[in-house]
């Protein structure tokens, strides 16, 4: 999959049109407005990583990023993405879908949730879920079993209601 900025692309969807431009500069303000809540900042080239991330509506590789990424900066390492990536993961500005090793922009960065992920394992499109009991029994369960958790993500794998 290629990471490439999106021209002002309106996509026909089953829900009407999709401007996806707007989509990825709401995600880029709610992502300045929780910075500047949490006391972080946005640098440009964080900016850029989420912006490539929100690119699509898919889940992103690392050195899927990079290899834009090295295209606009001469400098750009597989270090500098993932510390990028660390940052934008701990602001709660993008998950981490562990099965894909890759990163997904945030739909609810405005506040701290746990996401849970329904991954469609023919057409790979992934849908964010919050569900406050689910995860409050994943910590209870942990917690009695003396387990601490650091971090939560439920990935289910299925098939979505267009691959049925």
């Amino acid at each position: 999959m290629g990471v490439g900025m999106a021209k002002a692309t309106k996509k026909k969807t089953a829900a009407g049109v999709h401007d996806h431009r707007r989509c990825v500069n709401r995600a880029l303000s709610s992502a300045e407005r929780a910075c500047e809540t949490q006391g972080k900042r946005l640098t440009p080239l964080r900016r850029r990583v989420l912006e490539l991330i929100w690119d699509g509506h898919a889940p992103v590789k690392a050195y899927d990023l990079l290899r834009t990424l090295a295209q606009e900066h001469a400098g750009a390492a597989p270090a500098t993405i993932y510390r990028a990536l660390d940052f934008l993961q701990d602001a709660g500005l993008v998950h981490r879908i562990n099965s894909q090793n890759a990163y997904l922009g945030c739909n609810a960065s405005d506040h701290p949730h746990v996401g849970h992920f329904l991954l469609c394992t023919s057409c790979s499109n992934v849908v964010e879920f919050e569900n406050d009991g689910l995860a409050a029994l994943i910590d209870e369960q942990a917690r009695a079993q003396g387990f601490h958790v650091d971090r939560q993500t439920v990935e289910v794998m299925g098939l979505c209601r267009s691959c049925q």
